[in-house]
């Protein structure tokens, strides 16, 4: 078994399997230590592909826990030498073969999943068919959460559902009415709502003073949209806030912010021009990620920006605007300056 064709989330997995097993005293890891470690990830893809299903992981995760609680434990010198059944050796090697009939290069949780699943003799297989879980089912539901993108390298899945994992509806927000009311923009919100609207040069960056109140008025425009008040043009749009702290959160190996990033740019793209997608503290895309010769953030923006598929609203101070915006030309000509000074007094 080639464990280098395991995604990096796949190898955790069969190690804190083996964990599971030493620490519970059972001799043999089994199907159900596999799903019991799957289910112990709040937002791992095992919880994700069962909400979509209406089933609810946490009564999964119980009955999978006691079935384990009954199996026979040991004591002793062997009590630490735990090994695979000869039934998880075979859910390991199926897996390669729900892999390469998915076209995917690397083994990953989703893949385990599926063969957990299908092997009717396990505990585990019972518990999942019981809450509607099938192979049919999982796969419905990673066309959703997966689009059509294939695993071709060992950590996919910071990929999946980016925009979800990585940014904040604004739109959403405000139809739940989760926003503070947005008072005395009216202009601003306008003139963002008309650039927007432009067929050139149409992703607005709001420039002005640290706290005169550049993210309310993208929240502005994001209510107008969820009470229909926009152009047509804006109609149905959401507005997403990108979360840069979330992006770079946990990004411990090389290219995995460019990899976060790519991702939800793609997202945004294939939605056809639905999503507008903000960005404050535009001018930290200059240089984000760029450490050890990898890819400058604003570089994977140009293209999108370029092509028109990519709609953006940024936002930024006067001073960070001329020191990294302005400087670099390709990006400049792609956003339209609007100058947001602080409200007064009759505002």
């Amino acid at each position: 078994m080639r464990f280098d064709k395991f995604t990096l989330k796949s190898q955790e997995l069969i190690g804190k399997a083996q964990e599971l097993t030493s620490t519970l005293g059972n001799q043999q890891i089994e199907t159900g230590h596999f799903l019991a470690v799957m289910l112990e990830e709040p937002e791992g893809i095992t919880r994700s592909i069962l909400r979509k299903l209406d089933a609810s992981p946490d009564t999964i995760a119980n009955e999978v826990r006691a079935v384990l609680d009954k199996t026979p434990k040991i004591s002793g010198a062997g009590a630490q030498e735990a090994y695979f059944s000869q039934q998880a050796k075979g859910m390991l090697d199926k897996a390669f073969s729900e892999a390469s009939s998915m076209k995917d290069e690397y083994v990953s949780i989703e893949h385990i999943l599926i063969t957990i699943v299908q092997d009717k003799e396990s505990e585990a297989a019972r518990i999942l068919t019981r809450h509607g879980v099938t192979r049919d089912a999982i796969l419905k539901v990673l066309v959703d959460i997966r689009g059509t993108q294939r695993i071709t390298d060992p950590n996919p899945e910071d990929k999946y559902q980016a925009l979800e994992k990585y940014s904040r509806d604004f739109t959403e927000l405000a139809r739940s009415g989760k926003l503070d009311p947005v008072i005395g923009r009216d202009e601003e919100v306008r003139r963002i709502a008309q650039v927007l609207s432009r067929r050139t040069k149409n992703n607005p960056v709001l420039i002005g003073k640290p706290g005169v109140g550049k993210t309310a008025i993208v929240e502005g425009l994001a209510q107008r949209i969820a009470a229909g008040d926009c152009p047509g043009t804006l109609k149905d749009r959401r507005v997403l806030a990108l979360d840069m702290g979330a992006l770079i959160a946990g990004a411990k190996y090389r290219g995995e912010f460019e990899d976060r990033l790519k991702a939800v740019l793609k997202e945004v793209e294939s939605a056809s021009g639905e999503i507008i997608l903000f960005i404050d503290e535009l001018h930290t895309m200059v240089g984000a990620g760029a450490a050890e010769g990898s890819v400058d953030a604003s570089n994977m923006l140009k293209p999108g920006l370029a092509r028109g598929t990519l709609r953006c609203v940024g936002a930024t101070t006067i001073r960070e605007y001329r020191k990294y915006i302005e400087k670099d030309a390709a990006l400049e000509r792609r956003f339209q300056p609007v100058l947001v000074e602080e409200p007064s007094v009759e505002d």
